[in-house]
């Protein structure tokens, strides 16, 4: 899978918040937290829309 680099801006607080996740050790970098959040986001997305729509067709 290829990487895109992409520019975002986002809260000092939000930035402050990743980098003490990373200073913890829980995670290698911010790159890799938001990586994470952006995946966990759309596979929950797509599976409401995807729930969503078997619920029409059952109504």
């Amino acid at each position: 899978m290829g990487m895109k680099l992409i520019t975002v801006h986002i809260p000092e607080k939000f930035l402050e918040a990743l980098d003490e996740l990373v200073a913890e050790g829980r995670y290698p970098n911010r790159s890799e937290i938001i990586r994470i959040a952006i995946r966990d986001f759309l596979r929950e997305e797509l599976w409401r829309r995807k729930n969503e729509v078997k619920q029409l067709v059952i109504a």
